[in-house]
């Protein structure tokens, strides 16, 4: 794939905030008749649409195209994947008002000016491709959605000329200040401070931070506050006597409680001897004295 480790001249990398006469930019000449053409009848094939201006989401990834066709058509057009295949032209891009999501990765893309027109644009791949000079993205400042920009990526080996400077991303992100990721690494929010802190931190376990820094960290706090977990130091007096009387009445009710289970156990062993002869004398020996009189005897 064209793109991969090719050989440049060294990247510019100008500064953003200079006004420089804008060089005219050359688009790479397509070839007719090479490569894939994009047509109503490819379009409604991946798609399963009858009208291009239903088509919200699509597809070609890796199909060999090399001309945009009538992808103008798709007015609609929300999420566009066209990484992998041969394209250098992106003029019919520049009706697609709707875009929000684009990937151009792995193409032959070498000026990005079409995309002036993709004014709803928010994400933008153009790793693999033959952007050599951050004056081709200066048409992207008109784009005030755009928070996420990738020109390279080492997962597919995939990068742009300019990317050879160790210094384009610092030079990216002051010419779209608007911009919340490059190259998939966060530059805006609460993302880069988390990242920044954790960089400290790190440093900070290695031995390297200074010492100003080190001092800078608060000391660890307790969560609660002193003698939170100590039992009160006094109880009061009210406290005192009506515990003192809970604790006896409980005392009188277990010693009502057992001579009230003694008494019924005396009972059921009486009245459970079936020998007619003798149960008036077990009773009268079995039964408490107070029951006596009660049963007559």
């Amino acid at each position: 794939m064209e793109g991969r480790g090719e050989e440049a001249p060294e990247p510019e990398l100008s500064d953003p905030s200079e006004e420089e006469e804008e060089e005219p930019e050359q688009e790479e000449e397509e070839e007719e008749g090479s490569g894939v053409r994009v047509t109503p009848a490819l379009l409604k094939a991946a798609t399963g649409e009858f009208s291009l201006e239903s088509i919200l989401l699509l597809q070609l990834r890796g199909r060999g195209i090399a001309h945009l066709g009538c992808l103008a058509d798709c007015s609609n057009l929300e999420w566009l994947d066209l990484s992998g295949n041969a394209i250098a032209g992106l003029a019919p891009l520049a009706a697609l008002r709707a875009l929000a999501v684009l990937n151009l990765a792995g193409n032959r893309v070498a000026s990005v000016e079409p995309l002036r027109g993709c004014r709803s644009l928010r994400r933008l791949n153009l790793a693999g491709n033959r952007l050599r000079s951050l004056r081709q993205l200066r048409c992207l400042r008109c784009l005030r959605h755009l928070e996420s920009l990738r020109l390279r990526d080492p997962r597919g080996d995939l990068g742009n000329p300019l990317c050879a400077a160790p210094a384009y991303r610092a030079a990216l992100a002051a010419l779209l200040p608007g911009l919340k990721a490059i190259d998939g690494q966060r530059v805006a929010g609460r993302g880069s401070e988390l990242f920044r802190l954790c960089g400290e931190l790190d440093a900070a376990l290695d031995g390297e931070a200074e010492p100003a820094a080190a001092a800078a960290v608060p000391p660890a706090q307790p969560w609660v506050q002193a003698g939170f977990w100590e039992p009160p130091a006094s109880r009061s007096a009210v406290l005192e006597e009506a515990t003192r009387q809970l604790g006896q009445a409980l005392r009188e009710c277990r010693e009502l409680g057992h001579r009230a289970d003694h008494s019924i156990a005396r009972a059921r062993r009486a009245l459970g001897r079936r020998h007619h002869g003798d149960i008036g004398g077990d009773l009268r020996g079995d039964l408490p004295g107070d029951l006596h009189g009660d049963l007559g005897f």
